[in-house]
Formats: C-alpha cells, structure tokens, sequence
C-alpha cells in the first residue's frame, strides 16, 4: 500500500499550490484522510482531514479560510488547495490514511496507519 504526494515546490508568499495524494494497493474510498505539515526543527502536526463521504472537513486554525481539503471523484484521492500561503507555510506536508473504514476526522497522528513519502513546501517572503 502506498500513498503518493505530490504537488509541493517553491512560492512567494500570498501565492497557491496544490498538492495531490493518490492511493496504490488499496482503496481508500471509505476511509477518512488527511493532510499533516512538519516544519524544519518542529514536530508533524495536523492541517486538514476530511472523512470518507468529503462531507466533513476540519482544519487547524492556521490555515482556515486558506486551505481547501477535497476528495477526487473515486475518493481514492485527496487534494490539498493552499491559498493565501505564508512563511510559516513552509514544510514537508505528508498525506495519511485511516485504516479503519466508515470513521470520524481525527486531528490525532495516532489515527492513521498509512503515510505518503512527504511533499516540500517552501514559501518565500
């Protein structure tokens, strides 16, 4: 089973990326997913989830109203759309995947078995 993300680079800041995670050996379309970031120095920590049906969504408070997390039409994607994107932006971002079929979002790393390799996203001032 693999998870690969996709999509990261280098912008200025106020400018958007888009990063992509596709599923291999298995299909995750019942399963929630989600998106963490892990700044240079600092701990992985949660930025989007959104659960197996795309009808629920979370965020961290940093990237409201700036991060779109949406579901492709096979569910067996997850896209992350960033706007807006600062500084503090800057990261390795890393898709991930609840095993467990039919469950809530999770800010919690604990909640997911399955991680991709890691996208870089670096935003310049």
């Amino acid at each position: 089973v693999q998870l690969q993300a996709s999509g990261g680079g280098l912008v200025q800041a106020g400018g958007s990326l888009r990063l992509s995670c596709s599923a291999s050996g298995r299909t995750f379309s019942t399963n929630t997913m989600a998106w963490f970031r892990q700044a240079p120095g600092k701990e992985r920590g949660f930025v989007a989830t959104i659960d197996w049906s795309g009808g629920t969504t979370d965020y961290t408070d940093s990237v409201k109203g700036r991060f779109t997390i949406s579901r492709g039409n096979a569910k067996n994607t997850v896209a992350l759309e960033m706007n807006s994107l600062k500084p503090e932006d800057t990261a390795v971002y890393y898709c991930a995947a609840d095993p467990r079929p039919f469950r809530s979002t999770t800010q919690t790393m604990g909640g997911y078995a399955y991680w991709g390799q890691g996208t870089q996203v670096t935003v310049s001032s």
